[in-house]
């Protein structure tokens, strides 16, 4: 349980850095997020998604645009801001980084 507890951190600050490379791919729907998450030990629900989302979207970091939808009502897309995609970059080069720096000391 111990391991878990100190896991838990990293696994939040990860999930930020997935999100924000799924949207950065390309304008995305909450249900096509969540389809890339599942299966992964990154699977969540809607009740984590959207709050993330929210802080994502208050950081400017991604915004949101109203599409029509054949199936229902209009649906929210998601897709990063000039702010976001820096962010992307700069998350994509540390994690580089460090990857790097871990499998050097594992040698």
């Amino acid at each position: 349980m111990l391991i878990e507890s100190k896991l838990a951190p990293i696994r939040k600050g990860l999930l930020e850095f997935l999100v924000l490379k799924i949207v950065g791919a390309k304008s995305v729907y909450v249900p096509d997020i969540l389809r890339r998450l599942a299966g992964t030990e990154f699977a969540t629900q809607e009740g984590t998604l959207y709050p993330l989302l929210s802080k994502l979207r208050r950081e400017d970091l991604v915004q949101y645009q109203w599409q029509e939808s054949g199936a229902g009502p209009p649906r929210k897309y998601y897709r990063l801001t000039e702010a976001g995609q820096a962010q992307l970059a700069a998350l994509d080069e540390y994690w580089n980084r460090i990857n790097r720096t871990v499998s050097d000391i594992g040698h």
